[in-house]
């Protein structure tokens, strides 16, 4: 169900609590069910929601899905709790004009702005997994669930394979619009590839596929989107997105998000889905989540090769490890410098050392901004943000685990989920993520660890649960997606270097980043490495772009 910019304060629901009747108003069953559960009801309900409910003495219950696929912002004046879908509604309702100079730091730290901070002074956003209740005046902010691994000791693997596949069937045709309406996102890979594959499974119909090329080498993979739509008879729908798309959709689709918001992949994402909706369909299914909950990050096989160091007994790393690959002599010696980068990056703890190649760590805060803007934020806010969330992760859990629960709130909530939520409403169209379904998390959280990660072997049991279904291609494939080219066009096309270094400008007459580092990014740095620094180049002119949008008048004060 598609999230809804409805005006504050209008009591709302999407998604049924699971013990209502299923011929319930969605917004009577929520307020039957809260009478019976109190604020935990919302963990009885499956799937995509949100809901703003006006309870009987007064107050008000707000409460978003376990990734926070559909938003509620909210803020306490007057002795009321107002909310919205959206941060910039929420903030035109209340006449909030004022911008949160650390909400400007967090997005150009994250390229995006974690909740619940947002970008408007005195406007939260719900995280996933929480609710919100404002009763006589006082407001409690909490989880109503949170994950717990239960690892199956002796796990029999075709019994999971055939209780995994068939939550993925139904996951997919609980999705389906009745009207036939409905096409799939089509990178290629193989979350996509099983969402084609179970389209084509459900319905016994040729799946609509959408998939977006780029003529530019490396960034490609149609090749593989092809595989998938031959191997499951999709009426497949190609576009090959061009810098000139890029100068026409970048206004649109940074102004149209309600905060500043940095994933480049947005873009093929809109084009994506306009095509879809120009065909005619009114739903799109996407493949997000499936590395989150099975494990098929990289980062997931490289922590574990750090976390190795923490396992070796302190006297061994105190006595002999440290000081044979920590000191000025040893780092220098050709043969033992990755042992001293691994030492060096294994004694940073987690979660901070998957932050060890931040790009403004590596640019340098004094370089990239304005000493005023530095003054008016705490540099350190976003770790904390990250540490916070880390220490109230599952401890009880493996490595894999905790990093995949982290996953799910910034990986997930806080930027692929809000990147295809907002394009895909941009252009009209509603989408929905059967990888993300209740019964599959529930799932994913039984299965062992060796089963997500094993050795160093990303996402094993989904591929062996699928293999025969997908094409060995897709199964063997490095991953991909929607990777966009900007730095190498930006370079070479005039018109996007032009749009690039106008709103870089922007930014700096706005006292945020320093000319000097503009001047050095775009006239040097994104001609020696266009991939690496188009990144920055990228974040800051959706920033400015934004602005415009939003706040024209915006200076740092």
């Amino acid at each position: 169900m598609q999230a809804q910019a409805l005006p504050p304060d209008m009591p709302f629901a999407s998604g049924t609590p699971r013990f209502t009747s299923p011929t319930a108003d969605a917004l009577a069953a929520w307020q039957q069910a809260y009478a019976t559960r109190g604020t935990a009801c919302a963990a009885d309900v499956g799937g995509e929601f949100a809901v703003a409910l006006d309870l009987p003495g007064g107050g008000t219950y707000l409460a978003v899905d376990r990734f926070a696929v559909h938003s509620l912002c909210y803020a306490v004046r007057d002795g009321r709790l107002h909310f919205a879908t959206r941060a910039d509604v929420l903030a035109r309702q209340l006449g909030i004009q004022e911008l949160d100079t650390q909400a400007l730091f967090d997005y150009l730290f994250h390229h995006c702005i974690p909740s619940p901070r947002t970008i408007y002074v005195g406007i939260l956003r719900l995280p996933a997994a929480h609710y919100a209740l404002f009763e006589n005046g006082r407001l409690t902010v909490a989880p109503y669930w949170t994950p717990h691994f239960t690892e199956q000791a002796s796990p029999s693997f075709d019994a999971l394979r055939d209780e995994f596949r068939g939550i993925l069937r139904s996951a997919v045709q609980d999705r389906l619009t009745g009207d036939g309406k409905t096409a799939c996102f089509l990178s290629g890979g193989t979350d996509s590839s099983t969402v084609c594959g179970l389209l084509r499974e459900t319905t016994g119909q040729a799946p609509a596929g959408y998939s977006i090329g780029f003529e530019a080498e490396g960034y490609d993979e149609m090749e593989y989107a092809r595989i998938a739509a031959k191997a499951y008879g999709a009426d497949h729908h190609e576009y090959y997105v061009t810098p000139a798309d890029l100068v026409a959709a970048i206004p649109d689709v940074a102004a149209h998000y309600d905060q500043p918001f940095g994933n480049s992949s947005a873009v093929p994402a809109f084009y994506c889905a306009r095509k879809a909706h120009d065909d005619g369909y009114t739903r799109l299914l996407a493949g997000d989540g499936g590395d989150e909950l099975f494990g098929g990050n990289v980062r997931y096989a490289k922590e574990r090769v750090f976390h190795v160091y923490s396992q070796i007994p302190s006297p061994l790393r105190a006595g002999v490890l440290n000081p044979l690959f920590m000191n000025p002599v040893t780092g220098n010696i050709p043969l033992l410098k990755k042992g001293t980068s691994y030492i060096r990056q294994a004694r940073v703890p987690m979660p901070d050392r998957m932050q060890s190649y931040n790009l403004l760590d590596r640019l340098g805060l004094a370089e990239v901004f304005t000493p005023a803007f530095l003054s008016a934020v705490d540099t350190n806010s976003p770790r904390e943000h990250q540490r916070a969330t880390w220490a109230a992760g599952p401890h009880d859990a493996s490595l894999v685990n905790q990093m995949l629960a982290f996953d799910w709130r910034y990986t997930l909530a806080e930027n692929d989920l809000p990147k295809v939520v907002g394009t895909t409403g941009l252009a009209g169209m509603d989408v929905s993520f059967p990888l993300l379904d209740t019964r599959l998390l529930d799932f994913s959280l039984k299965l062992p660890t060796s089963y997500k990660l094993k050795g160093l072997k990303l996402r094993w049991f989904f591929k062996e649960a699928l293999r025969g279904f997908l094409p060995d291609e897709i199964l063997t494939k490095k991953k991909h997606g929607f990777g966009l080219p900007f730095g190498p066009w930006a370079v070479k096309d005039a018109a996007l270097n032009a749009l690039a270094a106008e709103s870089l400008r922007g930014v700096v007459a706005r006292g945020l980043v320093r000319a000097e580092f503009v001047d050095s990014l775009l006239n040097q740095r994104l001609k020696e490495h266009a991939g690496y620094y188009g990144e920055m180049v990228w974040i800051l002119m959706m920033l400015e772009q934004w602005l415009r949008k939003h706040a024209p008048n915006y200076r740092l004060a």
